[in-house]
């Protein structure tokens, strides 16, 4: 282990979630001492981003060797188990980026690798550190709306087809699907609000959109052409990923261990984006939605009335700066404090299996009928 001030962490892939770790250089307590990644292109971008004293390679076994304090893994999804559990087992703490794995196995091979080498596991739940759900998370906990009953979420994706179905992500082999992939942020968010974990789930859906859209040679564009509000309609899409097989439109129905019933919808091409949550409690409901100006908006009916779109009463939430309405420099924080044996993270590492389990007992319902299937205990 590193002896310096400064926490010395090394980094697993610099591609899409690259920004936490220059949260992570930033912060007064830690350094990025060396990057792992596949493609050299990146050698010229950490000298850049970091200075000369943070390294490059492209050999994760050699990078293994390194003296550090912790090892984030921000690698595509379907490399988290490989490269957490190797980082365990080579002795370092982990950050390691939602979700866990793309399989229920795998995070519980994630899980038993973290008990065996008594490794401290952070998982990237950002949306637990976002202001509105902080805030959603105070008032159900205050009673406002009495005992939660039931949540609903109607999830609109505008970026769908910029985000998802450009590249690996559109490949089950890759993600097993969105609604593990995606809908991970918000079935670990149902979880904590209502305080319980999905017991049975059962979902349909199917690939609605953009196996309509012809495909071609892709060739590579900058992320401002690629993420563009200018990209619609969703059939004149292009530059679409060569292999497209998972969902575009989706929705499940669940029950959670606490009895409570959820229900969730996620659409990769609308015209706008948004989370919309609903709660119904026992007495009163609550949502959360956006203004003109882009900020969160918290309905709450606590009386019985004919006719209140604005909720009986609601709060208005500022913008916060900072990635994900300032969730990701609050989670990185929390990180780096967690390494330096200040606190316990928000988001336990059984909490994160928990949302993939339930995201992938889901998308196997789905393809085998929407029939319901059971969450399987940690093994």
């Amino acid at each position: 282990m590193a002896t310096t001030d400064k926490l010395r962490i090394g980094v697993v892939g610099l591609g899409l979630r690259g920004n936490l770790a220059d949260l992570v250089h930033r912060n007064e307590h830690a350094t990025v001492a060396i990057v792992c990644d596949v493609d050299e292109r990146k050698r010229e971008d950490v000298a850049k981003r970091f200075g000369d004293g943070t390294r490059f390679t492209t050999d994760f076994d050699a990078m293994l060797k390194e003296s550090l304090d912790a090892v984030m893994i921000l690698s595509p999804d379907w490399l988290h188990a490989q490269h957490a559990i190797a980082a365990m087992n080579a002795g370092f703490d982990i950050f390691l980026e939602k979700p866990m794995a793309i399989s229920i196995e795998d995070c519980d091979r994630i899980l038993a690798a973290a008990k065996s080498t008594r490794r401290k596991l952070y998982v990237g739940h950002n949306m637990r550190h976002m202001h509105w759900v902080l805030k959603m998370k105070q008032l159900i906990d205050q009673g406002t709306i009495g005992q939660v009953q039931t949540a609903w979420e109607r999830h609109f994706i505008a970026y769908g087809g910029d985000a998802y179905f450009k590249d690996w992500h559109a490949d089950r082999r890759y993600t097993t699907g969105l609604l593990l992939q995606k809908a991970a942020h918000d079935l670990d968010v149902v979880h904590w609000l209502c305080g319980g974990y999905t017991r049975r789930v059962h979902a349909m859906g199917r690939l609605s959109v953009y196996n309509r859209v012809p495909r071609g040679p892709q060739v590579e564009e900058p992320w401002s052409k690629r993420w563009n509000t200018a990209n619609w309609p969703p059939l004149e899409a292009r530059n679409l990923n060569p292999v497209i097989d998972v969902e575009d439109l989706s929705m499940l129905h669940a029950e959670l261990d606490n009895g409570i019933l959820l229900a969730y919808q996620q659409c990769h091409y609308t015209p706008d984006e948004m989370r919309n949550w609903t709660f119904i409690g026992d007495a009163g409901r609550l949502e959360n939605v956006r203004d003109a100006q882009g900020r969160w908006v918290i309905r709450i009916w606590d009386k019985r009335v004919n006719n209140a779109p604005e909720g009986t009463m609601h709060l208005v939430l500022e913008n916060e700066t900072g990635g994900h309405d300032g969730a990701d420099p609050r989670m990185i924080r929390e990180f780096i404090d967690y390494l330096r044996g200040l606190c316990e993270p928000s988001c336990k590492p059984f909490e994160a299996r928990m949302a993939v389990a339930a995201g992938y007992q889901a998308t196997m319902s789905l393809r085998q009928g929407g029939i319901p299937l059971d969450v399987p205990p940690i093994a």
